[in-house]
């Protein structure tokens, strides 16, 4: 049986991204990404609905999506769904989280007014994206793009 799992998002951030290294130094970037979805109802109403999702990112490009990305930023991301779970240690239940890892992304704006101009996103010759063409080098007993285990990374 073929599998398959991808996810393409582009919507606005919801907040500032945070940043943070693990034990072993890898950057991990934790971002909030708001994708709304507008349509009319049979009767002619407008209606919206927001879709928040989580992101985690790693190495490299979290480093630049913590250097330059603030919240409201437009952003397109392409990556996997992940299913976390756990156990809630206040009640004992089992918890779970469906969220995005995050393998490329690209900007969409070069800061469209918002913020400093230290802050507008390098770019080159009317190229946009600074998802970079081959990902950070990982370590051997660590998968591309993933910290080995939660505690590793302090949120």
């Amino acid at each position: 049986m073929a599998n398959y799992n991808k996810v393409i998002l582009i919507g606005n951030l919801t907040r500032d991204p945070e940043l943070r290294y693990s034990s072993k130094g890898t950057a991990v970037a934790k971002l909030s990404v708001a994708v709304n979805r507008s349509w009319k109802t049979e009767t002619g109403e407008q209606r919206e609905e927001a879709t928040f999702v989580d992101v985690d990112a790693f190495g490299r490009q979290a480093e630049i999506i913590g250097q330059y990305f603030r919240k409201g930023r437009p952003i397109m991301i392409e990556g996997r769904l992940r299913l976390d779970t756990w156990e809630d240690k206040q009640t004992n239940q089992k918890r779970s989280r469906l969220g995005v890892i995050l393998e490329s992304f690209q900007f969409l704006d070069h800061g469209g007014g918002r913020g400093s101009e230290t802050e507008a996103a390098p770019t080159q010759r009317g190229r946009p994206s600074a998802s970079p063409s081959a990902p950070a080098p990982a370590a051997a007993d660590e998968p591309p793009g993933e910290p080995q285990g939660e505690e590793d990374v302090p949120f």
